[in-house]
Formats: structure tokens, C-alpha cells, sequence
């Protein structure tokens, strides 16, 4: 779909327009990439902590489940391949496309940005060759602006990067003209913009949006995380202030006289306590004894309960976050206990299907190929759930007697559609093979095949007769 502005902006207006909206949106995403990264704020114990630890930990230290919440989702996000027609077969030519752009990897770097983030950006563009280039992109470094009242068309796209020299580089899409410029170092405002056509006819950005609701905003998956993962650290803070302070209970003395200084103040008591040293007073009134050593249980059974929270927001199984005792889970007790996490990623495979499959078109569409107009698409993703190998095959085995055809067998097994394609060339040959040795006459005979391979030739049977002799016989 091609947008005309009512109103044309010149690109300067667009870029100093979606300038602003970049630095909000990267000052959001930043917030949310240091509590992945472990960076999280720890400036309500910062007073305490330093007085008891000094510099033995980091002000970055902290106990970090967001990395968990996200990783465990995105780990289970692989793409596997593409249906662009009814053959249902994998479409071996967007799997090329997809093998060339080392998609493979880079996707799972757009998954997890996009679930950190909120979202994140792929760019698709032709190559001096013409062959389409696709490039996951940062929400850091990309923001896109849609039509008015939509919330799939776009109408211009900005990508703004840093280079090593100190410029800032810039590339503005617009459905019909792509224009680039640089702002230099030293310099008010940008350099006059280069201007090309866009052959597309379409902004060629599509958005990896996390939880897209209705109102065209996507959401972190760290979003509610973020102040349970505050409360762990703010206990866990607090119990090592607490392990610290009472790492030596203190000492208490009655009846202990003590010797005052010229000024009438009490002087420091004539003994070190130690490990190693024993303390005592000539007066025989005088009681030593010691307060009960700090109980930091309570910390501890309040970190669980908050994880238990974490868990159940997140839908993590409750193993992942190691709060079970005794033998962890197993079998059906790890299938139901990873339900809600299996219906949450396939939630995710779903959104950013649709994503991946826009990118695809797009690619169709710098070869100029009829698959630009596929919307009937679909993305192969691999099983969302994690099975026993054994209970995985005794199920595939159990379809197979239903007529379920090999092919989907395989792909159910999770292989991808490159080893399923290397799988039935194998059997092809082996067919082949089988014939023309049926052809020389290779085929040993009925009696032959009933002696064990691993017998002698000349080994007498029981009959007495040594496979040898069976077979000049036969």
C-alpha cells in the first residue's frame, strides 16, 4: 500500500520528527536493556551497603531474574522454514534467502531485543546484484511512524546510527524515495540529503512487536518483572547488611569495671575479642555473654515468596527458578508444570510469524517475484515443547499408523526442512542402490539370509554344512 501525504513533509521535518521519537523510545528500551543485562538500581541501599562491603561489590550487583524471564522464551523461538504456496513442502527458495542473510542467528538477536525492548526493527533491501538483503535492526537505533489510524501501514522510517569518527549517520524510508544524510561532527545541522528512488513502493521496515496491543503500543516482557525484580534485591540487600553486622554476635559484660582517662571517660576494656582469644576479669562479679546470632530465615523465605510471584507473572515453571526440594520434576510432572510457558511462546510464535513473513514477502518483492503477494504464508517454527526423546518417538511412531505422512513425521520430529529434504534424497539412493544390486543378482539367497551374519563362512551349521557349501549348493 502506497500513502500520499496530505500534507507533504520536506526529509529534514521527518527526521527532526522521528529524532525525537528515537530518543524516547531508546531512553524506554535502555531502561529495560540494563535489567536484562543485570544493570539494575540498587540507590536505596546504596549508604548501607557501601559502609559494610566498601568496594568488595559492585554498584551494578544484583540478583538477576529478568535475563531468565526473557531467555527462556526466546530459546524456544526458532524458525525452522516457510510455506508460500500449497505444496507442503517448506519453500525451499525463502529458506535460501533466509541461510544467505545468516538469519538463522541474527532472528534469535531480534526475538530477544524485541522481548526486552518491546520490539524490534528488520529492514529488507536489494544488493548491487539484486539479490534482497534482510537486517535485523535496534529499537535503539530505528523508529518507524505509521499511517494515521493504522497499525500496520507505515509511511516513513528512520535509522540513525554513530559511527566511529563521531558523525551520525541517517537514512530516511518513504514509501516512493529513500534519502540519506550525515550530521558531522562540528557542524548545526545535517549535510544536504541524497535522495534515491525506492522501487519497493513501500517503507521496507517491518516491526518485531512484543505483545502488540490494539492501541499500536507493544510491551516489554520485563515490564511487570521489573518491581519484583526491585523487592529480591532490596531483601537480598538487606540480608547480607544483616549477615554482615551479625557475622560476630555481639558481647555483652556485667559488673566489668572499667578505668576512665584524665577527662572522666570510660577507657576501652583490657582485651581484644577473637577466635583465638580467651577473655577475664579479676572481679569476681563480673558475667560475660553474647546476644543470639542474627536469624536471616526470614529473608530468605521472603526472596521466595517474591520469585514465587516472579514465576507465576512470567508463567516460568516454578523448577526453573530452582524452588523445589527433593528430585526435581520429571516426565509428566515437567510436561504440566511447562504448559503455561509452552502456550506463551506459541502466543510469541504467532506475532512475530506474521513479522517474519511480511520480511519474506518483501524479499519476493526485491526479486520480483509473484510470492510478494503470498498471504497465505506460513512460518515453520520448531516445537515449542521440550519432550523426553523416547516419549517424543513412541508418539511420532503412534501417527504414523494413522497415515500421517513421513514428511510431517519428520518435521514433527524437529528436523528442519534441509535435513528432511538430505533424508529423502538418502532413501532415494538407497532405493536405487537396492535395485541395481537386485539387478547383478548381489541379493544373497533365502538360505544365506538365514544363517547370522556373523557366522563363518566355512563354520559348519548344525546341519553340518558350512554356509560355503549352502550356497554353491543354492
Amino acid at each position: 500500500m502506497t500513502f500520499i501525504e496530505p500534507y507533504p513533509r520536506t526529509p529534514l521535518e521527518w527526521v527532526k520528527h522521528l529524532e525525537r521519537e528515537l530518543a524516547n523510545q531508546s531512553a524506554t528500551a535502555r531502561h529495560y536493556d540494563d535489567y536484562y543485562e543485570g544493570r539494575h538500581q540498587l540507590s536505596f541501599a546504596a549508604a548501607k551497603f557501601r559502609e559494610a562491603f566498601g568496594p568488595m561489590f559492585e554498584s551494578t550487583w544484583a540478583d538477576n531474574f529478568a535475563s531468565l524471564v526473557v531467555d527462556s522464551v526466546a530459546e524456544r523461538l526458532q524458525v525452522d522454514g516457510f510455506r508460500f504456496t500449497d505444496d507442503p513442502e517448506a519453500d525451499a527458495d525463502a529458506l535460501d534467502i533466509w541461510q544467505r542473510n545468516g538469519l538463522d542467528a541474527d532472528s534469535d538477536a531480534a526475538h530477544t531485543d524485541a522481548l526486552v525492548t518491546g520490539g524490534s526493527f528488520v529492514t529488507v533491501w536489494g544488493d548491487s546484484e539484486g539479490k534482497p538483503v534482510i537486517v535485523p535492526e535496534s529499537a535503539h537505533e530505528m523508529v518507524v511512524s505509521y499511517v494515521p489510524g493504522s497499525r500496520k501501514v507505515i509511511r516513513a522510517a528512520l535509522k540513525k546510527i554513530d559511527d566511529e569518527w563521531g558523525d551520525t549517520h541517517a537514512t530516511l524510508w518513504l514509501p516512493n524515495r529513500v534519502y540519506a544524510s550525515t550530521y558531522t561532527t562540528g557542524r548545526e545541522d545535517w549535510d544536504d540529503f541524497t535522495e534515491a528512488p525506492n522501487p519497493l513502493n513501500r517503507v521496507p521496515v517491518v516491526p518485531l512487536l512484543n505483545r502488540p496491543r490494539l492501541n499500536g503500543k507493544a510491551v516489554s516482557e520485563l515490564k511487570r518483572i521489573i518491581p519484583l525484580q526491585d523487592a529480591v534485591n532490596k531483601v537480598m540487600v538487606d540480608a547480607l547488611i544483616a549477615s554482615e553486622m551479625g557475622a560476630f554476635p555481639m558481647r555483652w559484660a556485667v559488673g566489668l569495671p572499667l578505668e576512665e582517662d584524665e577527662n572522666g571517660k570510660p577507657k576501652p576494656p583490657p582485651f581484644e575479642v577473637a577466635l583465638d582469644k580467651m577473655i577475664h576479669s579479676e572481679d569476681p562479679e563480673t558475667q560475660f555473654g553474647q546476644f543470639a546470632v542474627a536469624d536471616l530465615s526470614n529473608y530468605v523465605r521472603l526472596i521466595e515468596a517474591i520469585i514465587q510471584h516472579i514465576a507465576s507473572v512470567s508463567r516460568l515453571p516454578v523448577h526453573y527458578m530452582l524452588q523445589q526440594s527433593g528430585q526435581p520434576p520429571s516426565g509428566a510432572n515437567i510436561k504440566s508444570a511447562e504448559a503455561g510457558l509452552v502456550a506463551k511462546v506459541k502466543q510469541r510464535q504467532r506475532t512475530y510469524g506474521e513479522a517474519w513473513e511480511s520480511v519474506m514477502r518483501l524479499a519476493f518483492a526485491v526479486l520480483d517475484d509473484p510470492r510478494q503477494d503470498a498471504h497465505q504464508a506460513e512460518t515453520i517454527w520448531r516445537d515449542a515443547e521440550y519432550r523426553s526423546e523416547a516419549e517424543h518417538i513412541d508418539a511420532l511412531l503412534k501417527l504414523k499408523t494413522l497415515g500421517v505422512p513421513q514428511r510431517q513425521l519428520w518435521q514433527d520430529a524437529g528436523y528442519s526442512p534441509a535435513q528432511i529434504e538430505r533424508f529423502e534424497a538418502m532413501a532415494t539412493q538407497e532405493l536405487l542402490d537396492a535395485q541395481m544390486r537386485a539387478d547383478l543378482g548381489l541379493y544373497p539367497s533365502a538360505e544365506q539370509q538365514a544363517i547370522p551374519a556373523g557366522d563363518d563362512a566355512d563354520t559348519p551349521s548344525e546341519s553340518g554344512q558350512s554356509r560355503k557349501a549352502i550356497a554353491e549348493a543354492a
